[in-house]
């Protein structure tokens, strides 16, 4: 399995900390910030709001008698700016407030009174609170970029990237964080070639932070050593479970009575020709057929979740899924099924796929992800990971 050194990995992460905004994806400008639960475009017109401020205040003081007087809205205008835009952007907002006022001063011949020279003064102070504030967010920013970025290089170095292809199956997975704050995110996968086929898992960690991180370590652990000894699919999630149970007794910080995961794992044979699954209370995979058709994997019998067997007996019965050349198993986790637009309307990955057909699974995890960022206007709750599998034709 490919690992990358750990430098590469923090600079990765903190350059996918910073927000993307305008075509093409370029990088928002060093120092300007983003208000998370907005998308793209609400940020954007939200760094528009000084300069509305500025041509309203303009507006107010041309086209209204002279004694009243537009001096909120350009002290408004910097500060507005000092929490949204970069240094630069907040002086010259600032600047431009200042100018506008002394320049509607001058046309009434209000300056050289004490009231239009308080005005000016008043104005010109608050701008220099407002850079200070500026420097005091950007301090902020910076330390919470760091944390970030150590936060997703620690997920990245439990999740390294999978070979691109294994045996006759192309292999592509992605982890995206919703990066809505430092938090790290109980979202896994895994996968391993073995004696017994190619074998994985994707699943999610009930919980944040640390103690799901641990959880996803012991799952991983299990995981990849049952994967490599076991003879049935069935044998690797008992083991998972097992061990899951046995480090909920050890580890104080794993609730034994509340933590659960929600995992699929799914075999393909050396021979091919099928997929074998064990749902245990996942979101449904999905098959990719070649003339874009697009079906869920329902299974034979409900489970559930790892770590809660004492409620039900668990279930570790494969289903076994035709998986001829050309198909695509894709495995997710609720990221994907519960992300939501404005409105609240979830995204439908189905609706999403359906009659579509991709060159191979990274193209179609790259699409996936576009199609998400459009429906959420790019802001997620939750952190999303996947695996897509094709068989290739012989």
């Amino acid at each position: 399995m490919r690992t990358e050194p750990p430098g590469r990995v923090l600079r990765r992460a903190r350059r996918r900390t910073r927000d993307a905004v305008g075509a093409g994806g370029s990088a928002r400008p060093a120092g300007e910030r983003v208000i998370p639960g907005v998308g793209r475009a609400g940020n954007r017109r939200l760094r528009a709001l000084p300069a509305v401020l500025l041509v309203c205040g303009l507006v107010l003081d041309l086209f209204t008698p002279p004694d009243l007087s537009a001096a909120p809205f350009y002290s408004a205008a910097p500060m507005v700016a000092s929490t949204l835009l970069t240094l630069r952007a907040t002086v010259l907002t600032g600047v431009l407030a200042c100018a506008a006022d002394v320049l509607v001063d001058a046309r009434y011949g209000t300056l050289s009174g004490g009231g239009g020279q308080t005005e000016v003064v008043t104005i010109a102070t608050v701008s220099g609170i407002a850079v200070l504030i500026n420097r005091l967010l950007k301090r902020t920013d910076l330390r919470l970029e760091s944390v970030r970025g150590i936060a997703l290089a620690v997920q990245r170095a439990v999740l390294p990237q999978p070979p691109g292809r294994i045996g006759s199956t192309d292999v592509a997975a992605r982890y995206e964080a919703a990066q809505s704050d430092a938090r790290l995110g109980g979202d896994l996968y895994a996968v391993q070639d073995t004696a017994y086929g190619l074998r994985c898992i994707v699943g999610d960690v009930r919980g944040k932070g640390l103690g799901a991180v641990e959880a996803v370590a012991v799952v991983l652990g299990a995981f990849r050593e049952a994967a490599e000894l076991e003879p049935t699919l069935g044998g690797v999630t008992g083991r998972v479970e097992r061990a899951l149970d046995r480090e909920g007794l050890r580890r104080a910080s794993l609730d034994r009575f509340e933590g659960f995961t929600t995992a699929v794992l799914a075999e393909i044979p050396p021979g091919g020709g099928e997929v074998r699954v064990i749902n245990r209370g996942h979101p449904l995979p999905l098959l990719l057929m070649p003339d874009g058709t697009v079906r869920q994997v329902t299974p034979g019998e409900t489970a559930v979740p790892l770590g809660m067997e004492s409620l039900l007996p668990p279930r570790n019965t494969a289903d076994h899924v035709p998986f001829p050349d050309g198909t695509t198993l894709l495995l997710h986790t609720d990221g994907l099924t519960e992300a939501r637009d404005r409105a609240g309307v979830f995204f439908e990955p189905v609706a999403a796929m359906s009659g579509r057909v991709f060159a191979g699974p990274e193209d179609l995890l790259d699409a996936l992800l576009a199609d998400v960022d459009r429906h959420t206007g790019g802001a997620r709750d939750d952190d999303l990971a996947m695996i897509a599998l094709t068989r290739r034709p012989r």
